[in-house]
């Protein structure tokens, strides 16, 4: 954890190009102390967490008010980083005008899977090797045994709507299949639709998100036309399962022939609606600081909150960053021997 935090103090240094104290001019201060109280406010209006985290927002308020009135130079990037991560949400990031992302917190579960996944590893287990969709959707191929393997690193790419379909073709005539999403970074809800709809048989009501305290109202998932798959499913599940990937997780949980394996996801439960700005998670600051919040959240089917609990595996089987290096998956492995 410490050297994460080194880091990340270290990326906000090289994205302001310094953080020396420098004089701050008044043009400079008043910027700053706009973007703190623009950036707690939007906090304080939207954020839905308070209560389940037992965050007092209101006590913070005086604490960085009093740093943002001392700061000098660049110090203030590192007073806005220090105030979001106090909320202890992995989807809470923000982006300055002249660089990237830069995330305050990251989940205990995420930075202790970071290295216990490779997919180099994955391919060793192969005979042969693991193929590429055309535009890079998922890999996938046949492990010993005439078992099917799919991983999905992500759900972002609109072109898996295309893809997911004749992947799953090419390996229907397998005993089992393994869905691999550890590593999965999330995406959309469209892929979540197509993913899973290839899986049901029956529609599947939406686990409950909520917006700004309204419940969504969402139509039930829908079985795939053209192909469902029905033969035993292993489902692989880490720490680094964040966002859609852990909705794709928890709905997948729910169906017969799908067996989760692995570890915890990241509990990553924020949620946010592009419908309007209130509900939108990107707010922009004064000064062009973008600063992504959710608005909403997700409910598991339990009615546990998907935020900091994550979703377990029905299995779980604990995988190191030391296993990797000494060559063994062995939640890969476990995920074979029950397909054999």
């Amino acid at each position: 954890m410490e050297i994460l935090k080194v880091l990340l103090r270290l990326s906000i240094c090289v994205l302001v190009f310094s953080c020396g104290k420098h004089s701050t001019g008044p043009d400079t201060a008043t910027r700053n102390m706009e973007d703190f109280e623009a950036a707690w406010t939007r906090v304080n209006d939207v954020y839905p967490f308070f209560e389940f985290k037992k965050i007092n927002w209101d006590s913070l308020y005086s604490v960085y008010h009093a740093r943002v009135e001392t700061a000098e130079g660049n110090e203030f990037y590192g007073i806005l980083n220090d105030l979001l991560a106090e909320l202890k949400d992995a989807h809470v990031f923000y982006q300055l005008p002249i660089g990237g992302s830069i995330v305050p917190w990251y989940s205990p579960r995420q930075i202790r899977d970071n290295n216990a996944f490779s997919l180099p590893l994955v391919k060793s287990y192969f005979a042969t090797e693991l193929l590429a969709t055309t535009q890079g959707t998922a890999n996938y191929g046949i492990l010993q045994d005439s078992i099917g393997y799919i991983y999905l690193a992500n759900l972002q790419n609109s072109d898996l709507k295309n893809e997911f379909s004749g992947i799953l073709a090419s390996l229907q005539e397998m005993k089992g299949l393994i869905l691999d999403m550890r590593q999965n970074s999330g995406g959309s809800i469209e892929n979540i639709e197509v993913v899973v709809g290839h899986f049901l048989t029956s529609p599947l009501p939406w686990p409950k998100y909520y917006i700004l305290g309204e419940l969504l109202i969402m139509e039930p998932l829908q079985t795939h036309s053209s192909l469902t798959y029905t033969k035993s499913v292993i489902l692989l599940i880490n720490g680094t399962v964040i966002s859609a990937g852990e909705s794709t997780s928890e709905i997948l949980k729910q169906l017969p022939q799908v067996t989760a394996i692995g570890d915890t996801t990241t509990g990553g439960g924020g949620a946010a609606s592009n419908t309007s700005a209130e509900t939108a998670g990107h707010f922009y600051l004064p000064s062009g600081i973008m600063i992504n919040i959710p608005t909403g959240y997700g409910l598991r089917y339990d009615g546990q909150h998907f935020e900091w609990l994550g979703v377990p595996p029905d299995i779980r089987i604990v995988q190191t960053e030391a296993d990797v290096q000494g060559g063994r998956d062995k939640q890969l492995e476990y995920a074979i021997e029950l397909l054999k």
